[in-house]
């Protein structure tokens, strides 16, 4: 592929993850990081050094699209900073991977999004579980009508507690948007994904009963959910459920997915990779195992996932494709999470009507 040249902004673990798999993307070409945490830029020198790779160090963003001068830019910053960083980047022209969620308040995607509209350069928005290879296969059966036209679509994460990050902002809704958007926008991304509907009526319930309860910052008690489900009714007729436990770290598999339709269930497990159609007929049940290169696996925690999303995106960046996934898809994706919240704080269904939405 022609080479493009990169800069990541934020580098703390998911930008040091796009460093290592951005040294397996052939042609690109990443040339400088920049992080104001003196400790995250500390890890991402001797990431770069590691890698063999000859990058620029800066404190500040601004100074890095100055000089560096990408064409494109992956923003990693932690997510109450996208709007805001998003914008400088914008202003230089630069093509943008930014990192989910793509916003943390409702206000603030929706700006981000209509902004986009009007902008000529590629803006993908990072919601990489569409890439990881057995979930890619496993959306690729669906799509093909295996099942017929899918009336359940369950998703399963139990999975360790939130990571710690630089000062922990990751512990407060205020910071995140609420565990439903933070963590969750890439669920509803799937559902609307694979089920290639749109969401009318969200229901939850949830609540913070395990991690975090002693943690306190300067005072202030931790306020994020650790567990919740959520069902969404779709204007096709289709429901969505997402069953979700951060205190689940001994899981054999950490995502489930299935979909049911009149023919059948599909399912996929990860880590284990596994697709498994179970036909009504019971003439099943049929696994198909899709592995993941070790390269892909290696260089990040996300199964693979963000090697071909990055893959991908440079061959937009190069060919002048569109992207993939858009700032729409990301704007819905954390209206779905929000709504989530919403419905968790008053007990009641909260509706979503994007036909208004421009």
């Amino acid at each position: 592929m022609e080479t493009r040249s990169y800069a990541i902004i934020g580098c703390g673990m998911m930008g040091r993850e796009h460093m290592r798999n951005m040294a397996l993307v052939e042609g690109a070409d990443l040339v400088a990081v920049a992080d104001p945490d003196a400790g995250s830029r500390t890890l991402a020198q001797a990431e770069a050094r590691a890698l063999g790779l000859d990058v620029r160090v800066f404190e500040d963003s601004a100074a890095l699209l100055a000089e560096a001068k990408p064409d494109a830019v992956i923003i990693a910053s932690p997510n109450f900073t996208h709007f805001d960083v998003a914008g400088p980047v914008m202003e230089a022209g630069c093509a943008v991977l930014m990192e989910k969620p793509m916003c943390t308040t409702l206000a603030d995607a929706e700006a981000l999004e209509r902004a986009v509209r009007a902008y000529d350069r590629l803006f993908w928005v990072g919601l990489e579980y569409r890439y990881m290879p057995p979930a890619t296969r496993f959306i690729e059966r669906v799509h093909a009508g295996e099942a017929g036209a899918i009336k359940m679509l369950a998703i399963r994460e139990h999975r360790f507690p939130f990571l710690t990050k630089v000062g922990d902002w990751n512990r407060f809704n205020r910071n995140t948007g609420g565990t439903l958007v933070e963590k969750c926008c890439h669920f509803f991304d799937l559902m609307r994904h694979i089920l290639r509907d749109e969401p009318v009526r969200v229901f939850a319930s949830g609540a913070q009963d395990v991690n975090h309860l002693e943690e306190r910052y300067d005072g202030e008690a931790p306020d994020i959910l650790d567990n919740a489900f959520v069902v969404v009714d779709f204007a096709g007729g289709a429901r969505a459920v997402l069953d979700l436990c951060m205190f689940a770290e001994g899981s054999e598999e950490q995502e489930e997915i299935s979909a049911v339709g009149p023919v059948g269930k599909l399912e996929v497990k990860l880590p284990g990779g596994f697709v498994t159609w179970s036909p009504r007929d019971k003439s099943g049940p049929h696994c198909e195992h899709v592995a993941v290169p070790a390269k892909a696996l290696e260089a990040g925690s996300h199964h693979g996932a963000t090697y071909y999303q990055l893959r991908d995106f440079h061959a937009a960046l190069t060919s002048g494709a569109e992207p993939r996934i858009t700032a729409r898809d990301g704007y819905r994706s954390v209206v779905m999470g929000a709504a989530a919240q919403e419905s968790i704080a008053t007990g009641m269904p909260v509706a979503i009507d994007f036909k208004d939405e421009d």
